[in-house]
């Protein structure tokens, strides 16, 4: 397979000069890209009409008129990077022609062996393009650190042995899975690949693919020529093209249908793409990361998730614990997370309280870091004290752990009465015990009980 950045790209060639355009398409031929070269503006016509292309280099004056009356005419696709070439005089037409939507001149004589550096130049001009307008609609924080504490010691040496085998590569890195509870980091560990690895000069496009609509995914991840489907009244690059030569990031990768699943398991083995309504294939060395709150072996089991994906997925499989699971390693988390919201908000920190300490070692966090994040950040604006207690938890002496057994909610003695038993009425009496022992916090019983808190409330409601 080509190196070559032209590698299988489709460049029309529209030259008067019968040497000059053999001259071209020999050079370009030489990148293995795939040339067609003509010498009349009807001649273009007829073409454009039927042949997508991603690059266009436009002689202005033809025997039948000027090359650039087919910008004017609005023929080309908005993924086409046009140039126009003129002799010294026509610079002014030239300036005229980038104005209606041209992306470069040249001027005569052109040296061929420039040619492929000139469209190199503009591929890489029309990439950006697509990256800007995705990053319009989906910022990301490119520079987010990682907090690494000891509880993620082992984790740190398997991402670190990723990059190490990524910078010996070079190209053709192997894809990253993954996997961990909602809120757990899954995305700053991406970017924490991308930022410390081989390509971190190059683009990281992030997909939240759960917000792709089933009808456009495939449009917006492989792209579309023109008139592949109602609305396509133009071709459009797709993000795996965008990001060539970086990282794809695909967040909830399970969201996605089985037939977007196949495509993308068909790109990560051929390293080639084909836009929707296309019949030509287009090379790209991405390196995708993939990512999934769900396990995806029970997902593969339940038919929900394709497991010859998911084998070609897991070569570097990454499972981040839940802050639950990380000990001691949630209080020096808070302190950094402390010190960044302080700083965002302007004031000095304070010290943590015992009791604060307590309520943080405590909780279960279902949310994870996003949660802890939140409670800090709540704790900031609203606490006034000389020290953090993060009075909206649960107090943490007071917690009672996972581990516990059924028996010690029971008395031994007790037997259940020949009458019956209410059930109903002893379900009431747990939860107002934990709505007490939170002092009254709805919120944290329901993460006493692992219920949602609706279900309290629905509980408090019946029982009116």
């Amino acid at each position: 397979m080509s190196n070559s950045a032209l590698n299988g790209a489709s460049i029309l060639i529209l030259e008067d000069e019968l040497l000059l355009r053999k001259q071209l398409v020999a050079v370009l031929e030489q990148q293995d890209a795939d040339v067609t070269a003509i010498g009349t503006v009807d001649e273009a016509r007829r073409i454009i009409d039927s042949l997508p292309f991603d690059f266009a280099l436009l002689d202005i004056n033809l025997p039948d008129g000027l090359g650039t009356d087919l910008l004017k005419e609005g023929i080309f696709s908005p993924n086409t990077a046009v140039l126009v070439c003129t002799a010294e005089g026509g610079v002014k037409s030239a300036v005229e022609a980038i104005r209606n939507g041209a992306q470069d001149y040249l001027l005569k004589p052109i040296d061929p062996y420039v040619l492929p550096m000139v469209l190199q130049r503009a591929k890489a001009s029309r990439q950006s393009a697509r990256l800007i307008e995705h990053e319009r609609r989906n910022p990301n924080k490119t520079g987010e650190q990682f907090f690494f504490g000891d509880a993620l010691s082992d984790f740190r040496t398997q991402l670190d042995k990723i990059t190490a085998a990524d910078v010996r590569l070079g190209r053709n890195l192997s894809p990253v899975l993954i996997q961990g509870e909602t809120g757990t980091g899954k995305t700053s560990i991406a970017r924490w690949l991308h930022h410390n690895g081989p390509r971190k000069d190059s683009q990281l496009v992030e997909v939240n693919c759960p917000a792709l609509p089933e009808n456009l995914a495939e449009s917006e991840l492989f792209g579309h020529e023109r008139g592949a489907f109602t609305d396509a009244k133009s071709a459009r690059m797709g993000l795996f093209e965008a990001a060539k030569g970086g990282t794809l990031f695909l967040d909830e990768l399970a969201s996605l249908s089985l037939g977007i699943q196949a495509k993308i398991l068909k790109t990560i083995e051929d390293r080639r793409i084909r836009r929707l309504g296309g019949n030509r294939e287009i090379e790209v060395d991405v390196r995708i990361i993939a990512a999934s709150n769900r396990n995806l072996e029970q997902a593969a089991e339940e038919g929900d998730f394709r497991d010859d994906l998911l084998q070609r997925l897991s070569l570097f499989s990454l499972s981040i614990p839940p802050l639950r699971e990380r000990g001691t390693d949630i209080f020096e988390l808070a302190k950094h997370l402390i010190g960044k919201l302080c700083h965002r908000h302007h004031i000095e920190p304070k010290e943590i309280s015992t009791e604060g300490k307590a309520r943080l070692l405590g909780h279960t966090w279902r949310g994870n870091v996003r949660e802890l994040n939140h409670e800090l950040e709540r704790a900031i604006v609203f606490e006034e004290g000389d020290k953090w207690e993060f009075a909206a938890l649960p107090n943490g002496n007071k917690k009672i752990s996972n581990d516990y057994n059924t028996k010690e909610l029971l008395n031994k003695e007790f037997e259940f009465p020949q009458k019956g038993f209410s059930l109903e009425d002893t379900i009431d009496k747990i939860i107002q015990h934990a709505i007490d022992q939170s002092e009254g916090n709805v919120s944290a019983a329901a993460r006493l009980l692992d219920v949602p808190r609706d279900y309290i409330r629905y509980r408090q409601k019946k029982s009116a």
